[in-house]
Formats: structure tokens, C-alpha cells, sequence
């Protein structure tokens, strides 16, 4: 029996309306994606959801880079993806140990710091003041991979990494489309073999919520399309404060 048979009314919506979010996460409204975590672990505990969703985030990171594949800055991918596998690891690794409270605390903690440092960025930043190093790349990496893991909430953390390169509208999208959709996809083996939270009914409930991924993947396109890039950097840090609320409410 698939999933979506055994959920109520109310879990159901939760569950359309994650969908939703997530097709628009992957074309530029990140802090839905944010949204979308917390209201997957209403239904499903916190662990759980984290395998149950993986499928439904790399079909929409598909999506993603099928739009703005050409805008991605691999300057800064070559350097990330190393590092977010390392971090992958590490958060497989204490994933294992954490209950699903522990989980909602360290990943609103994660969201509001992002935020603090967000802000930061916007008024007091400038390119120049920006510590563009391997460094802060290498711990951007490590930090992505394991909030990716542990509770695929590593948006937040790649908003700061992308603010703080001052990239264009597009090419943030795209780097982090390319990002996702290569981490995502790095994490599968983890959650089929190790944490065993990624099954065939896992499959098929994401394939039964495509037509609704792709729905929330062109209200995205169309969501911040007009945006200017100061717009677009405001638009993410406003998004990531809704996040954050929903996170520790």
C-alpha cells in the first residue's frame, strides 16, 4: 500500500502543499524548501520524512537544472562538492544518534544563524569583505552536506555562501540547482543502506506528487522571474525568516 493511502485529510494537504514548496525551492524561492521539512516531519517524524522526501527533492532538482542549467558558476561548484560529501558522511553518521526533537532544534538553530549571517551580509558586506577562500568554501561544503543529511535544510546554508559571492540572480539558482541535485543525489546509498528510510512506496509516493512538483516548479519560474538581483538577495533573506518561525514554532 503507498503512502499517500494511509494519510488523513489534514496530512494529506501537509503533503500536497510540500510538493508544492519543493517545485518551488528548486526554481529560486528557496526558503520554501524550508518550509516544506518541518511540515514533512509533522507527518512522518523526522528521520523519516528526511528519506521520504529525497526522492521528491531530486525530481524537482531535475526540474531545476533542466531551467537554469546554463547559469551554474562551477568555480565555486569544483569546490563545494568535495567538501559536502564529507559532510554528508558526518551527518549520516550522527543521524544515527539524534531523536527527532534533537532534530528540530539543530536544524532551526542552523536556519536562524544563516539568517544572522544573511543579514549581516546584506547591510554590512560588501564583495570585497567577503572571505573568498577555499576555507570558507571547504566549511560551506561541510556544513551543506551535513544539514543536507540530516534534515535536507541545507538551503539556508548555501544562501549564505551564494549571498556572500554577490552572485547574479540566475547563476545563484543555478549553482545551487547543480548543488542540490549532484548532493541529493550523492545521499541516496546512505538512506537505502544505512539509514533504510528510501523504499520502493518512498518511489512511488514521489512519482505520485510530480504533477504537483512541476505545478510548484513554474509558480517559482514565474515567482522570481522580474525580481533584480537586490530584490531577488532581500527575497531570500525574507524567505528564510519565514523558515525559521515555522521551524521553532
Amino acid at each position: 500500500m503507498n503512502f499517500i493511502a494511509e494519510l488523513n485529510s489534514f496530512q494529506l494537504i501537509l503533503v500536497v502543499l510540500v510538493a508544492l514548496l519543493i517545485g518551488m525551492a528548486k526554481t529560486g524561492v528557496h526558503g520554501a524548501g524550508m518550509l516544506a521539512v518541518p511540515m514533512m516531519a509533522v507527518v512522518f517524524g523526522g528521520q523519516l520524512s528526511s528519506g521520504i522526501i529525497l526522492p521528491m527533492l531530486l525530481l524537482a532538482d531535475v526540474l531545476g537544472v533542466w531551467y537554469y542549467h546554463q547559469h551554474a558558476s562551477w568555480k565555486h561548484l569544483k569546490i563545494l562538492f568535495p567538501w559536502a560529501a564529507t559532510g554528508v558522511v558526518l551527518g549520516t553518521i550522527t543521524g544515527t544518534f539524534i531523536n527527532d526533537q534533537v532534530f528540530k532544534i539543530l536544524m532551526a538553530v542552523t536556519i536562524v544563524i544563516s539568517l544572522v549571517i544573511m543579514l549581516g551580509l546584506e547591510h554590512f558586506g560588501s564583495r570585497s569583505s567577503i572571505p573568498d577562500k577555499k576555507s570558507f568554501a571547504a566549511g560551506t561544503g561541510i556544513v551543506g552536506g551535513f544539514t543536507s543529511m540530516v534534515g535536507n535544510l541545507a538551503g539556508s546554508v548555501m544562501s549564505v555562501y551564494l549571498l556572500a559571492m554577490r552572485l547574479p540572480k540566475n547563476a545563484f539558482i543555478g549553482t545551487t540547482a547543480w548543488f542540490f541535485l549532484v548532493v541529493n543525489a550523492f545521499k541516496v546509498p546512505f538512506h537505502v543502506w544505512v539509514w533504510h528510510t528510501i523504499t520502493v512506496r518512498a518511489l512511488v509516493f514521489a512519482l505520485m506528487l510530480l504533477p504537483v512538483i512541476i505545478l510548484g516548479a513554474f509558480v517559482g519560474i514565474l515567482l522570481v522571474r522580474n525580481l533584480t538581483d537586490k530584490m531577488y538577495r532581500w527575497f531570500i533573506i525574507i524567505m528564510t525568516l519565514v523558515a525559521s518561525i515555522g521551524m521553532l514554532i
